[in-house]
């Protein structure tokens, strides 16, 4: 079912999500299927268990709608619950970052070129996986809303102050994205 998406300010995405529990089987697909309906329902390419107001640590990632730019992403899509990086790159890149809970707001983040993930697939199967270019970016992002970061928390302070009137005004509710959004 879509869910609305919590939007910056929302207390939510400040808290460090919770680790679901595995034997709860039920309620993670109920999770699932909750967020990949209201991705899909946003367009977007990620989203994280907190941006529905559900702080446990799940996330699932979609890159096939930026095949056009990123021909590497044509069947990327993942469903990770319970995710831990195991290890990044030294090599670190820079690429403008988005981000539903924060809409209209665009800023260039830096992060690792590579990192290595485990967590349980949708089959409730433990995955080691590494990602790079695009991919690892995606994830990254999604998996910082489970440690109540935001993309925006790590940009260059001059920008942070460039965007800073533009948060403000999310986190009062001025902004009306195309999809079903509230702050709590």
């Amino acid at each position: 079912m879509t869910q609305a998406i919590y939007l910056y300010g929302s207390e939510v995405l400040r808290a460090k999500a919770e680790e679901l529990d595995l034997n709860q089987k039920e309620e993670i697909q109920a999770l699932i299927a909750d967020l990949k309906d209201t991705l899909a329902k946003a367009d977007g390419c990620g989203l994280a268990a907190p941006q529905i107001g559900i702080s446990k640590r799940a996330v699932i990632v979609d890159g096939t709608g930026m095949v056009d730019v990123y021909d590497y992403l044509a069947g990327f899509k993942r469903v990770m619950i319970n995710p831990v990086i195991t290890w990044e790159s030294e090599e670190q890149c820079s690429y403008s970052e988005g981000c539903l809970s924060i809409p209209g707001v665009y800023a260039d983040v830096v992060r690792p070129s590579k990192i290595t993930v485990k967590y349980y697939n949708e089959d409730f199967t433990e995955v080691e996986e590494t990602f790079d270019k695009f991919a690892a970016r995606m994830v990254q992002h999604e998996l910082s809303h489970l440690d109540g970061v935001v993309f925006t928390d790590l940009v260059a302070p001059i920008r942070k102050k460039m965007i800073s009137k533009k948060l403000q005004n999310i986190s009062k509710g001025k902004v009306h994205p195309h999809y079903s959004a509230k702050i709590k």
